[in-house]
């Protein structure tokens, strides 16, 4: 092996790369279960396989023709993930730019909701019902909690009519 995969250890492309080959799968999966490796193919095919799955690190020699999974493969894989930095502001409730959760403090769930209509709607529009949910469909499903929750925090006002909404001033 060449290269930074090579002087880092194992890489995750190249393990799901193995994986993802059915011949290397297959005799992976009777190496862990302690089975006869790809028994019925050729010698071609089966050697194919088990190279595949040492460059990957998934196997390793336990002598002269056998072979075991690796017992740290998967451990040396997930230590290589660098370390989530903590999320702040808004991005705490969000996962892809969605509302993961509602704030418990009224503070962080007025900054979230204030940070939503910035985005959604823009100052002087006035929208009807069906508008703003198409708008707020891209922060949550539940667009009805979610014009109601601005409503209530007074940050998009609702004629008495019900038939359009707003920012206030």
């Amino acid at each position: 092996m060449n290269g930074p995969a090579a002087q880092s250890g194992p890489h995750w492309r190249r393990v799901m790369a193995a994986l993802a080959n059915r011949d290397a799968r297959t005799a992976y999966a009777q190496i862990v279960l302690g089975a006869g490796v790809l028994s019925d193919a050729k010698e071609q095919r089966r050697h194919g396989a088990i190279t595949i799955l040492l460059e990957a690190g998934l196997v390793e020699k336990a002598g002269s023709n056998a072979y075991q999974a690796s017992e740290t493969i998967f451990r040396s894989l997930l230590s290589q993930q660098p370390k989530r930095q903590p999320k702040t502001g808004v991005d705490r409730f969000l996962r892809l730019g969605r509302i993961d959760r509602y704030p418990a403090s009224a503070a962080d769930r007025r900054e979230l909701l204030a940070w939503i209509v910035d985005q959604a709607i823009q100052p002087g529009e006035d929208l009807t019902e069906r508008q703003v949910n198409e708008r707020l469909l891209s922060y949550t499903d539940d667009v009805v909690l979610l014009r109601r929750y601005l409503v209530d925090f007074g940050l998009l006002e609702r004629t008495a009519s019900g038939s359009s909404y707003s920012r206030p001033e």
